[in-house]
């Protein structure tokens, strides 16, 4: 937000300060001793009547030491003499330089002499009337302009003064010279300073002139050309002058602001300034002035009507920008911008759907930078991307966000619904659009490809902070349990679209997420419709939206679709028991077993952890079909994981899987069998360094596993688990197998399992002798055939 009102002692200063094009200065603090000297040569050259560089030089310190250098009534006499001098030739500079020092002194003098006022003002026409070797140049035009406001804005000067300096003002803006204005893009705010101050001055003289000028000029051809600065600048004029008004209680200035500008849109003003003008009258009685407090209650009326009424000409429109007298002006910009700055506004469908449109077009401008590929444009010619980025309106889009979501919440349900569906489509576009940028860009032109994500990312953070909004409307009686429920589903689809640019950590995400998900729980209707939405196993692997003309795809770099898949591997667990098996098979079982062999190991894992949460879920009316399909995805899961181990697969996802078998599965499931066979068999392929856990750990974990198997299957596999585990342990050197050997006994003796316990004691103490005594290939299989079939007997 912008600084208050009335916070610069320079009026044109602080416009270009909240407008966000205030100038670079870099000019150190000046001596005392300068600032003397500086002053000393001005007068010397008024003396000498030669006004040479040493002159010129003098005055450009001084100004360039404008915030800080003090212009006494004696030295505005100097600058006053200068002025009207006739018959000698200044250099063309000085007037300027003169100028700015008067309103430096002007601004900066507590009571002012008049007579040295009236003298100043004489001399000004003087320069700009009287000399007709001097055709006055736009900045000194807009200099005289802006001294001749600040003259006519001194509370101590006399009616007459004042009247006296608002005719020049005003005889400037009517004749052509103030035209030049509009080719100088720094001296708008200057021109703009002069309005405001002679607006602001305790006469009503020329005050009708003075608005039309204002809100005129923009109409002209060889006026400015509106723009969001301008029109940021309009705004905190008008918050500056009506504060003013709020403050003395000036009822008269009020009324006639609010009946010439607001009440009725003239045809000679543009729109988009009466628009900023009412922001501005809003931002300006959000400061909690209270003197007279029904005309403000009316000027915030008649603002937000204004406001209202200019939103519904954009809607009508049908464009994102209005042609208004035929000067083209990005309203909808200002629009976005000013509901952003002025405050609290009472809601509108107008103002809900505009500032909705400004979102998804003006601030986030992403459509049409993807359109833009499309027709084949290049980075050279996407440079306004980087532009954007320093734009006002996309850093003030938390601003903006906050502006629409305040509507919203006030908005009807029939409005609420249009704007949703409006950023849901957003977010999938977004998605769709995105995968084909960062795919043809990435390795290219990374430098454009990271502009674009940066208004991705920030277009993240709307998304999330309009779903919080959104879901919050929940608590509200009215809101149907379909609606809930539909909702629901849709900002978990556009939140899964846009997770590849969620790089922080928000409370806003997470608190959206878990009140989604608590939602998607209660209703299996409304898991399996969110869990059909994830994209077709197909379309994963071989897309046929891509300019596959122009890229190679390959599934697993596609950074975009594989972030969107995470974000389904990780709430599908969440709510798999409202989920049926049949819903799992055909929609969930191929993407999961595709991102099992995802070469990010932390996509892989999750693929894990969804399948361990559908072998523990139980659902009470398809229990048979249920445990029919886990045994069926099991035999598919071993393979998968094995094949890619350990290049791909993450141990900690492999075990956590095989555990969840071994406890979920019936007994004596075929598919543990299997598993565990499986387990052995790829231990066997790593070699005996690997085994042992020098050269790799691989082969060393494959047996940890299994060893860990030994307290979790159940008595109908233990056999076979035994003997292929004592096959392991003898190919082990002696060293391997009596650590092997103790870890065994460690877990066999916190055992509990009392049924179990002496037939494991028994096998380990054979299998102990063997290791010890017993080397021989065909001796070792037979007693491990004894001790496999004693432990079979005693279970």
């Amino acid at each position: 937000m912008a600084r208050k009102a009335n916070s610069s002692l320079f009026l044109e200063e602080w416009l270009r300060d909240v407008s966000g094009s205030s100038l670079v200065k870099q000019n150190s603090a000046p001596s005392a001793r300068s600032i003397i000297q500086a002053w000393s040569e001005i007068r010397e050259s008024l003396q000498t009547q030669k006004f040479d560089t040493r002159y010129l030089q003098a005055l450009r310190a001084l100004v360039s030491s404008e915030s800080t250098i003090h212009v006494a009534d004696p030295q505005a006499k100097l600058l006053t003499s200068i002025l009207a001098l006739r018959e000698v030739s200044l250099p063309s500079e000085s007037y300027a330089l003169v100028l700015r020092l008067l309103y430096v002194w002007i601004r900066k003098s507590f009571r002012p002499s008049q007579a040295l006022v009236g003298s100043a003002v004489q001399a000004i026409r003087s320069v700009l009337y009287d000399r007709r070797d001097l055709k006055p140049e736009p900045g000194l035009v807009a200099q005289s302009v802006l001294v001749s406001g600040a003259f006519a804005f001194v509370p101590s000067l006399s009616g007459e003064l004042k009247i006296l300096s608002l005719e020049l003002l005003c005889r400037l803006l009517e004749e052509e010279e103030c035209s030049l204005v509009g080719s100088q893009e720094e001296l708008v705010p200057v021109v703009l300073a002069g309005i405001g101050y002679a607006l602001s001055s305790s006469i009503d003289a020329h005050y009708f002139k003075l608005l039309d000028f204002l809100f005129g000029v923009w109409m002209k051809d060889d006026g400015p050309r509106g723009s969001v600065t301008h029109g940021l600048m309009i705004l905190h004029l008008v918050e500056w002058v009506v504060s003013g008004y709020m403050r003395s209680n000036n009822v008269n200035k009020m009324s006639l602001f609010a009946n010439e500008v607001l009440e009725t849109l003239k045809a000679k003003y543009a729109a988009f300034a009466v628009f900023m003008a009412a922001a501005g009258v809003l931002r300006a009685s959000a400061a909690g002035i209270s003197n007279g407090a029904q005309i403000v209650s009316k000027l915030r009326s008649v603002a937000e009507k204004r406001m209202e009424s200019v939103a519904q000409l954009l809607l009508s429109s049908g464009n994102v920008t209005l042609a208004t007298m035929q000067r083209e002006v990005p309203l909808l910009k200002c629009f976005a911008i000013a509901l952003a700055r002025c405050g609290s506004v009472s809601p509108s469908a107008p103002l809900l759907l505009c500032l909705a449109s400004a979102l998804l077009t003006q601030v986030f401008p992403l459509g049409q930078i993807y359109e833009s590929f499309c027709k084949g444009l290049t980075g050279p010619e996407l440079i306004w991307v980087r532009e954007h980025l320093s734009d006002v309106i996309f850093k003030e889009s938390g601003a903006i966000t906050g502006a629409f979501c305040n509507q919203y919440v006030s908005a009807s349900e029939e409005n609420k619904y249009i704007v949703e569906r409006m950023i849901w489509g957003f977010c999938q576009n977004l998605y769709l659009q995105h995968r084909q940028i960062a795919l043809m860009l990435r390795g290219v032109d990374d430098t454009l490809l990271g502009d674009i994500e940066k208004i991705a990312e920030s277009s993240f953070l709307m998304v999330v902070v309009f779903a919080l909004a959104v879901t919050k409307q929940w608590l509200n009686p009215i809101v149907s349990e379909e609606r809930k429920m539909e909702t629901s589903v849709k900002i978990l689809v556009s939140f899964s679209c846009v997770e590849y640019f969620r790089h922080i950590r928000l409370p806003e995400y997470m608190e959206t997420i878990r009140e989604v998900i608590s939602r998607v729980q209660e209703n299996d209707a409304t898991c399996v419709s969110f869990v059909e939405s994830i994209p077709a196993y197909d379309s994963l692997t071989s897309p046929k939206d891509l300019f596959m003309q122009r890229i190679e795809y390959e599934w697993s770099r596609d950074d975009v679709q594989t972030s969107r898949i995470l974000f389904y591997l990780r709430v599908i667990p969440t709510c798999i028991a409202r989920l049926s098996a049949s819903a799992f098979r055909r929609v969930v079982a191929s993407t999961m077993f595709l991102y099992i062999g995802h070469p990010n190991r932390k996509v892989a894992r999750a693929s894990h952890t969804l399948l361990v949460a559908f072998l523990s879920s139980a659902k009470e009316s398809e229990e048979d079909e249920r445990n029919q399909l886990k045994e069926q995805l099991v035999f598919y899961y071993m393979q998968r994981s094995l094949e890619l181990y350990p290049e791909i697969t993450p141990f900690e996802g492999l075990a956590s899987g095989v555990a969840a078998l071994t406890r979920h599965l019936p007994a004596g499931s075929p598919a543990i069998f299997y598993s565990v066979h499986s387990l052995v068999e790829k231990a066997s392929t790593f070699d005996t360094d690997a085994l042992q856990g020098r050269k790799s750990d691989s082969g060393n974990e494959i047996l940890e596993l299994l060893l860990r198997l030994v307290s979790l299957v159940d008595i109908q596999v233990l056999p076979y688990l035994m003997k292929s585990l004592a096959q392991l342990i003898l190919k082990l050197p002696k060293e391997r197998q009596n650590m092997v050997l103790g870890e065994l006994y460690s877990q066999v003796a916190e055992s509990d399992d009392v049924i179990r316990k002496p037939s494991l004691v028994s096998w380990l103490q054979s299998l102990n002798y063997v290791c010890s005594n017993n080397r021989t290939t065909g001796s070792t299989s037979g007693l491990l055939t004894d001790i496999s079939n004693q432990l079979a007997a005693q279970l």
